[in-house]
């Protein structure tokens, strides 16, 4: 079965890379993997309290996984799939996708700022992009809902 894996931050563009995946999976019967990475900076200052602040960041990420699981259940059929890494985001990224032999699709949201599209996806795609393992498939932050249904 393929996997789109999405990668789940708290960016307006995230929920579009979340509908994206998840009408495309519903399609072609494929799944969901959703990657919550907790970056390096989230508990590096707090050194005594590290332990305790993974625990907060995990439990952020699984809260927040609960609302997309939910919805996509009930509107797409779809029982999505959570999965937790420590490190930095493109790193732990490419980490998934080759621990993942399942993932056939990464799905990122592009920012609308003046910017650039994200830092994330400037990293994996204009510095890495020849490198990676699997296709890229980049969902503006500007397609509306409707325009996101049409084209998966």
């Amino acid at each position: 079965m393929r996997k789109f894996l999405v990668v789940m931050d708290d960016s307006p563009e995230f929920l579009n890379a979340i509908h994206y995946a998840a009408a495309r999976a519903a399609k072609s019967s494929g799944a969901v993997e959703i990657l919550g990475i907790i970056g390096p900076e989230e508990f590096q200052h707090w050194l005594g309290v590290a332990d305790a602040m993974r625990a907060e960041a995990r439990q952020r990420i699984k809260d927040r996984f609960k609302e997309f699981s939910s919805w996509m259940v009930e509107k797409e059929g779809i029982e999505p799939e959570l999965v937790i890494r420590e490190g930095e985001h493109a790193t732990e990224v490419i980490a998934q996708i080759n621990a993942d032999k399942e993932v056939g699709v990464l799905v990122l949201g592009a920012g609308t700022s003046g910017e650039g599209p994200g830092p994330l996806v400037t990293q994996l795609v204009s510095r890495q992009g020849g490198d990676l393992p699997v296709p890229v498939t980049i969902v503006p932050g500007s397609m509306t809902k409707e325009a996101i249904e049409a084209v998966s």
